[in-house]
């Protein structure tokens, strides 16, 4: 259940209280089924699947939380298709034109035909609280579903003023000072991707896919003016991923290191997996946000009144 991608929030010292209390909080949250005119539904699930009850999986100060939709896949082709065989069935019948809003009650009615009839599409999102530093991490590079699963957090606990990342100081200008100086902060190394821009309103776009990141190639790029957007990294010799301008960790990945640590029992059960690979996960990303932290300055809510 390793994440693959991060989007960072924060939240204040004082809502960890509200997290000693999380599971009977999200427990009149649940997912239900979507019903036959719903085109979705979305609520908390178990992290150990399907078929168990527990909402949170604790790990010390970590929580894991898992939020499900059901959507309805009902495609505009079907929709349009369906719409006009009805619009053709009336014409023919009352020899009439139909105007705008008639069309439109016509296309609701439709809609409502085929909802009962339509797929469903299942999907899962996972995301952890730490109520010791005031992390909330959501595996997505989605802005948009970053933001639903703190919608869903925030409705399940009444009040939960998680923010998106602030930086005290530009990530685009820090690392591209780290790319044209070819020096990075202790621990780092260059991965072998980045994405360069020109700042400016539809500028160049470069982007590197298994590059020598300080070959003559990338620093023209640079000489020219063209900024960071996306750089690739590891920490420690143990995590590898790509940075982004807005402080998003996409293709996350844990390198030999840390998974030679896994051990054997944590194969036994689908429960002890979960566990032994949550815990491990937390703790290296734990020591990642200290990181991106001191790079960039990323205080807690509280730490700015």
């Amino acid at each position: 259940m390793f994440f693959r991608n991060l989007t960072l929030f924060r939240f204040p010292e004082s809502s960890s209280k509200a997290l000693k209390k999380l599971e009977n909080e999200l427990d009149d949250h649940r997912l239900r089924p979507c019903g036959p005119i719903e085109m979705a539904t979305r609520g908390f699930v178990s992290p150990y699947g399907r078929e168990a009850e527990e909402l949170v999986h604790r790990v010390g100060p970590f929580a894991l939380v898992s939020i499900g939709s059901e959507d309805k896949l009902l495609p505009s082709s079907v929709i349009a298709e369906a719409l006009a065989v009805k619009i053709a069935e009336i014409s023919e019948k009352e020899g009439r034109r139909i105007g705008a809003r008639e069309r439109k009650r016509l296309k609701e009615q439709v809609i409502s035909e085929l909802l009962p009839r339509a797929f469903v599409r299942p999907s899962r999102l996972s995301a952890y609280l730490d109520s010791e530093t005031g992390w909330l991490v959501v595996d997505t590079a989605s802005r948009k579903a970053a933001e639903d699963a703190v919608t869903a957090i925030r409705e399940g606990l009444g009040r939960f003023p998680a923010t998106p990342m602030a930086p005290n100081d530009s990530p685009r200008v820090l690392m591209t000072g780290w790319l044209v100086h070819g020096k990075l902060p202790e621990g780092l190394a260059w991965g072998d991707e980045c994405e360069l821009r020109d700042p400016v309103e539809a500028g160049a776009i470069v982007r590197c896919r298994r590059q020598e990141l300080e070959s003559d190639e990338v620093r023209e790029h640079l000489k020219s003016g063209k900024q960071v957007f996306q750089l690739g990294l590891e920490l420690d010799e143990r995590i590898a991923f790509v940075l982004g301008e807005d402080l998003v960790v996409r293709k996350l990945r844990f390198l030999d290191a840390v998974l030679d640590e896994l051990g054997e029992d944590a194969t036994e059960s689908a429960r002890a997996e979960l566990d032994a690979r949550f815990a491990l996960m937390t703790l290296e990303l734990k020591r990642l946000l200290g990181k991106l932290d001191e790079w960039f300055g990323l205080p807690r809510p509280d730490a700015r009144d």
